[in-house]
């Protein structure tokens, strides 16, 4: 028996004013500021994925000991 799977369309999108919304500040405010460096973190992440196309990882260090 085939299941038919319907959504309503009217609560897929939303219309607002752009004068009328609250600016982002607002939103980041009502977190706590662990909260807010994670989310930073995870942009972070996200933009060197997609500029640099490679995972992050810890750069070379050469040392040079003298005896």
């Amino acid at each position: 028996m085939k299941m038919e799977t319907r959504i309503d369309v009217k609560k897929l999108w939303s219309k607002a004013r752009l004068g009328g919304q609250e600016p982002d500040s607002v939103y980041w405010r009502t977190h706590s500021y662990e909260a807010r460096l994670a989310a930073l973190e995870q942009i972070r992440l996200e933009y060197r994925a997609w500029r640099h196309g490679a995972e992050p990882r810890l750069e070379k260090v050469y040392r040079i000991v003298t005896l």
